[in-house]
């Protein structure tokens, strides 16, 4: 079944020749450090030096770790050297979201409160990122605890867009998404409870993925170190790059339980068997709102990529698509709401307003609401554990709108956010996977299709995200547009 006519690609072609390290993949780059192609030192001081050139433009690392790195890279190479086993990222730099603990420096969260708030333990993904040979290079910027999808921080202030100075770099993980679109790094941490691994994806052009919920460990050696309901069902730690391959290969690296995290799981994760296809369902305008037209196109587009693969691709809706966007911000705001004191207490005034826009007219809370709504989700997650054994793979768009210009988020409040998240916050809301790929462009600005699979398909939602992305032209990375 064709759904487009024609097919949508926005990207820059790069000569093999003159690529600097800094624009290579994480897992190219391993390759080369471990077959002497290049030393760990130099492509640490290549990401230093790109950063050098470009974060003043974008103000997507917000902390610098040159000197743990520069030592880490040489021990690197003395291992290369010695001919010691290597792990998957032996030497490679990465970065952190400031909101994920990396012991030496702080977790802030963005807010000017927990500036020195110093971890004693790596939470457990940054652990196994180590463990696994990668070089953590910096820390990259959100807003105040991660609590809005527009990346200005109260500590460390507004972080761009490499693609256009005016718009958005998506929220909360828009630091690392910014920091990576920009070759300032091949790789990096975020966490998603409301699309925040997959907002900045679309914004900027890079790939990523959400886990279901458990499939990697989270924790913190900070208070509290306990999460609210929400943040236990919702909240997700992740991988973010600029190809689909090096989000897997991370993945792969930190996904599995930890003793920290009671809710971790030892999963199997489903993946596309060789020559397997699937029944793909395209959903490029989901209900509840509007969508632009070429980010609809582009979604159709990417259903005919994998119809050319040997899918069979058709048009379908989950059900309880519209009630499943109530209900999440219904679960978020009961935490919201016995959070609220102490977040105002710390919180900068854009953020609060953020707050305000979404508890001041909300429905009141009761212990009846709380009961219908945990109700409310078993059935959406049984209604579409239905649908996926139908149709295993579903594509939509990741926001329904192009990245808008800054603080657009505050001035249009709740309405601008429903109707551009409407295709995020579902997938939280049931603890499901999603693939994030650029494919196609929106007002010259990326977009990213969302590739979605019932829980602990993650694999095969990569899977199907690289077959998109094998026929888009790559989006980055990108030297920053400049005003």
């Amino acid at each position: 079944m064709q759904l487009s006519t024609a097919p949508l690609s926005c990207g820059i072609d790069k000569d093999e020749a003159m690529t600097e390290l800094w624009e290579h993949s994480a897992l190219d780059l391993a390759g080369m450090i471990a077959n002497g192609e290049a030393t760990s030192r130099a492509v640490v001081e290549a990401h230093h030096a790109r950063i050098d050139a470009v974060n003043g433009d974008l103000n997507a690392i917000v902390r610098r770790l040159d000197e743990t790195a520069l030592t880490a890279a040489d021990e690197a190479d003395a291992a290369v050297a010695r001919g010691d086993a290597l792990g998957p990222f032996h030497g490679v730099p990465f970065t952190v979201k400031e909101n994920i603990d990396l012991v030496g420096s702080p977790t802030t969260q963005a807010v000017a409160a927990m500036a020195e708030a110093l971890p004693t333990k790596d939470a457990p993904a940054a652990a196994r990122m180590k463990a696994a040979g990668a070089i953590p290079i910096g820390r990259t910027n959100l807003p105040d605890f991660g609590l809005r999808v527009h990346t200005d921080s109260s500590l460390h202030g507004l972080t761009r867009n490499p693609h256009h100075p005016g718009r958005t770099a998506g929220g909360s993980s828009g630091g690392e998404a910014s920091a990576i679109a920009s070759g300032m790094s091949p790789m990096g941490l975020g966490n998603d409870i409301g699309g925040s691994l997959r907002n900045p994806a679309h914004c900027c052009g890079i790939a990523s993925i959400k886990p279901s919920v458990g499939v990697v460990a989270s924790a913190s050696s900070l208070p509290p170190e306990d999460p609210m309901l929400s943040f236990q069902q919702m909240a997700v730690q992740g991988t973010m790059a600029r190809r689909v391959a090096d989000v897997r290969a991370a993945f792969d690296v930190v996904a599995g339980p930890d003793p920290r995290d009671p809710m971790s799981l030892p999963v199997t994760l489903t993946a596309l068997r060789p020559n397997e296809t699937l029944r793909v369902a395209v959903l490029a305008d989901p209900p509840g709102g509007t969508t632009h037209p070429e980010i609809a196109a582009a979604i159709r587009s990417a259903g005919d990529v994998l119809a050319d693969a040997g899918h069979e691709v058709v048009e379908a809706t989950p059900p309880m698509y519209a009630e499943t966007i109530d209900m999440w911000a219904g679960l978020l705001v009961q935490d919201l709401v016995v959070m609220r004191p102490m977040l105002e207490m710390v919180m900068g005034s854009d953020a609060t307003t953020v707050i305000a826009n979404l508890l001041d007219d909300a429905p009141e809370i009761t212990l009846e609401t709380v009961a219908y709504l945990q109700a409310g989700r078993a059935q959406a997650m049984r209604l579409w554990s239905e649908f996926f054994a139908e149709h295993p793979i579903l594509l939509t768009p990741t926001w329904a709108m192009p990245a808008f210009e800054h603080g657009a988020d505050l001035a249009d409040g709740d309405e601008l956010i429903r109707d551009t998240l409407r295709p995020v916050t579902p997938i939280n809301f049931l603890g499901l996977p999603a693939a994030v790929v650029p494919h196609g462009s929106a007002d010259g600005l990326p977009v990213g299709v969302q590739v979605i699979g019932n829980r602990f398909t993650d694999l095969r939602c990569l899977d199907i995200a690289a077959q998109i992305e094998s026929a888009s032209a790559p989006v980055t990375p990108i030297d920053p547009v400049t005003a």
